[in-house]
């Protein structure tokens, strides 16, 4: 009897550095991405598991998005973003708000994922990351055959993903605090500095997975002139109502920056050049007829119009540099050759 409860004795030790190594991430680590990979490895490890992914969700778009995975082919982590189906398994889980367990895929009514089953996942468990009431994400642990959990290991993981879930919200304030400091104090819009950052990271995602991506430049048309006629003050207005124009028109998925001065980008992940293109004229078109509402006030004869270049990954570049150079080129050609229009190489 004493050597069967020493064995036990050591294997509690063993399951419990999984949540050790997650209290040693969130003191060494406040990046999102890297407490999120250590977490899932941590609960991997606990649950003796050969694969896994950790998404996040944002509950007021009911968009996932994948931030951590182990174990799984680049086809099935390929779909990094996507919205949560009413009747999925997903929604299911999100809405149980407690672990989910999966013994056996194939005997399961509630599993039908093809791209799951394709990658010949046998058992799951899901669990949701929460803090308060609130859903944070998801932790999902993947095998390839079928399973038979032991009720000890699922406590401890259940202890794990308690404490996970406040390392991944520290760390996203963290992130949020961090945020301030790259968006634009005008606009709130994320400024140039943070552009840099981001468009490079999505034109490596893109290139990585072999998507399109696409970016829109755009410039307010004889914006000297007007502050010069209406004053800064004004002109400012001009710069927000721009802002919030552009934000009604883009999706979640894409991201907005002001890029300086009165010029403004949009990077829009797999996207196709002709899809950018009715993007950008749909932008210049609403601007075109809007802005005199917002306008109001100021003058009653003057509208504000942009000058618009687009370009697109694969067809104008692969890397940031040659993609910037040609939608910076373009723009400056749209005004050059009459502004208040759309170019692009198409």
């Amino acid at each position: 009897m004493t050597n069967i409860n020493g064995i036990r004795l050591v294997e509690q030790v063993q399951e419990l550095k999984g949540i050790i190594n997650v209290a040693q991430v969130v003191v060494s680590s406040l990046a999102l991405d890297e407490v999120l990979q250590n977490i899932l490895h941590s609960a991997m490890a606990v649950m003796d598991m050969p694969a896994g992914t950790i998404v996040l969700y944002d509950e007021k778009t009911s968009l996932l998005e994948l931030h951590a995975h182990a174990g799984l082919s680049e086809q099935f982590v390929a779909l990094d973003r996507w919205r949560v189906k009413p009747t999925g398994l997903t929604h299911e889980i999100l809405e149980g708000g407690e672990l989910f367990i999966v013994n056996d895929t194939e005997s399961s009514e509630l599993f039908n994922n093809p791209l799951a089953i394709a990658e010949g996942i046998r058992s799951l468990i899901a669990v949701p990351l929460k803090i308060k009431q609130s859903t944070i994400g998801i932790l999902y642990l993947n095998d390839f055959k079928e399973r038979e959990f032991v009720a000890v290991k699922l406590e401890l993981l259940s202890i794990l993903t308690s404490f996970a879930a406040m390392s991944i919200d520290h760390a996203r304030l963290h992130e949020r605090t961090l945020q301030l400091a790259c968006t634009d104090g005008l606009t709130g819009l994320f400024n140039h500095r943070q552009f840099k950052k981001i468009f490079t990271n999505e034109v490596a995602r893109a290139n990585r997975y072999k998507k399109t991506l696409s970016i829109i430049l755009l410039d307010v048309d004889d914006f000297k002139k007007f502050n010069d006629t209406y004053g800064h003050p004004n002109g400012d207005v001009v710069l927000q109502e721009m802002a919030n124009m552009l934000r009604e028109l883009l999706r979640d998925c894409d991201t907005l920056f002001r890029y300086g001065g009165e010029e403004f980008v949009a990077v829009l992940p797999e996207t196709d050049l002709l899809e950018a293109i009715k993007v950008a004229e749909r932008i210049r078109i609403f601007v075109e007829t809007e802005s005199p509402r917002f306008l109001t006030k100021i003058t009653k004869t003057h509208g504000v119009t942009v000058s618009v270049g687009v370009a697109s990954l694969p067809v104008d570049g692969t890397d940031p540099n040659a993609l910037l150079k040609t939608v910076d080129d373009l723009m400056y050609q749209a005004k050059r050759e009459g502004k208040n229009r759309v170019y692009a190489n198409a």
